[in-house]
């Protein structure tokens, strides 16, 4: 298996053993965005120098006896919302030509710390305002969409050019794109991790996370990565979502209760997706999980409590380039920005108000079971010129309206929701099963997740999706 091929788990387990470096596993991964990115279109910059002196710094500081931990010496990339001192941060946009970030985000501040290796930034949906990354293809078929917001972060991944990848999820931009390209992909609870210096789209539906290869090594970046953020006001205490790694190594899963939702989950979802998604739970059960069956709450209020909230949050942010320089920013995302300022003070109040009652309605549905299964998207990645589904009842329905319809709901509430692969479709195209849980239960969707890949899991190889 060449470097860039695996996992963060194994690559740091390679380093610490010494069987590999980090500077041989930085220049596999390099040589990797250098062959494949051209088709693929993970990344806005490449930091090929920088990442080279880090991992050799890495190397050096292992050779010394220090060791920052399982990140160190890792080379992975960050999603172009992501603050870096002394590197763009373009947004993917016209609007952010010539920015500069000043100082590290503190995510960007906590993986140098952890001494991972930095490869680049990547292409994001501009300012994360979609669900497709036009600039990014899919690294399973280049002719189909990488899924947005943070495609370029999981097209990396998915393509061997970053062992890991973070992005940011406001609707489902961590999980879509890591669905859609078969990999493992984390939005934790609200505040669980740092979101100063990271550019938003919607400050109260906003989330940092990982985009990996496997299950365990989502949890190594939460674990690495959660705590306090001074800068960001919803960042929550030290410790608040417990031991996640030791969560994430728990055997089995008797005792769990798995919720499976009887309606909006698996209604207008393509038959393919629903038969793995079902089979994968079925699978869930005979690792000692109870199913039980469960109703989510106020499903036909989701689309509106989720634009109420998010449309005017983006459009008081670009207020000022809106007014300014609105031919900076592309048609789709200027049209959106333009509908939140006609969004009423009443109405955003509404959605908050909302947002509170959906809340306490789940946890009505978190003392019935300990985790809901579902599907994370309702079909697989799209050819990159449909901009529309009709489903067999008739409806149309917008691809990203389309992508973001089961995902959207954790966002709003804050609860944790952990995708993976669980199969492909007749096309060859993965299929993501999400796992979503109590805020502050993430330790909960990594074991359930972890025991589920273990015994089933359909590995993602790079080197067998862009040859």
């Amino acid at each position: 298996m060449r470097p860039f091929e695996l996992t963060l788990t194994e690559a740091s387990a390679a380093l610490r053993r010494r069987e590999l470096s980090a500077t041989e596993l930085t220049d596999s991964v390099l040589e990797r965005i250098e062959a494949v990115d051209a088709r693929v279109g993970a990344y806005v910059t490449v930091t090929d120098e920088a990442a080279r002196a880090a991992a050799e710094r890495a190397d050096a500081e292992r050779a010394a006896g220090r060791d920052r931990g399982p990140l160190h010496g890792v080379p992975g990339g960050l999603k172009d919302l992501i603050d870096v001192a002394g590197l763009p941060t373009t947004a993917s946009s016209q609007a952010r030509s010539g920015h500069v970030a000043h100082s590290d985000s503190a995510v960007a501040a906590r993986l140098r710390e952890a001494g991972a290796v930095l490869v680049g930034k990547t292409h994001t949906h501009e300012f994360a305002y979609g669900l497709t990354t036009p600039q990014s293809r899919n690294a399973v078929d280049q002719d189909r969409v990488a899924g947005g917001s943070s495609g370029g972060s999981a097209v990396a991944v998915a393509a061997g050019a970053a062992t890991f990848a973070l992005g940011t999820d406001t609707g489902g931009s961590i999980r879509v794109p890591a669905a859609l390209n078969g990999l493992v992909g984390l939005k934790p609870t609200y505040g669980l991790l740092p979101r100063s210096g990271v550019t938003s789209l919607s400050w109260s539906l906003d989330h940092v996370g990982p985009i990996t290869r496997s299950v365990r090594d989502a949890a190594l970046l939460l674990a690495a990565l959660a705590g306090p953020d001074a800068g960001d006001p919803a960042s929550l205490p030290a410790g608040s979502a417990g031991d996640v790694l030791r969560g994430a190594d728990e055997e089995g899963l008797r005792g769990l209760r798995v919720g499976v939702p009887s309606t909006y989950y698996f209604e207008r979802v393509d038959p393919e997706v629903e038969a793995a998604v079902r089979a994968a739970i079925a699978r869930l059960r005979d690792l000692g999980a109870e199913l039980v069956e469960v109703t989510t709450p106020m499903d036909r209020y989701i689309h509106a409590m989720h634009w109420g909230l998010m449309v005017p949050e983006a459009t008081a942010y670009h207020e000022q380039t809106l007014r300014s320089a609105p031919q900076s920013y592309g048609p789709d995302v200027r049209v959106l920005l333009e509908a939140g300022e006609l969004v009423s003070a009443g109405d955003y109040l509404r959605a908050q108000r909302a947002r509170t009652l959906l809340r306490r309605a789940w946890a009505g549905v978190y003392e019935q079971v300990d985790v809901v299964a579902a599907p994370t998207v309702p079909m697989t990645a799209v050819p990159v010129d449909q901009h529309a589904v009709r489903w067999p009842d008739g409806m149309v329905e917008s691809v990203s309206d389309a992508y973001v319809r089961l995902s959207a709901p954790a966002n709003i509430t804050g609860m944790p929701s952990l995708t993976l692969p669980v199969g492909r479709d007749a096309a060859g195209l993965p299929i993501g099963m999400q796992l979503m849980a109590a805020p502050l239960a993430d330790a909960t969707v990594l074991r359930v997740g972890r025991a589920y890949e273990a015994a089933h899991g359909v590995r993602t190889t790079p080197g067998a999706l862009v040859s």
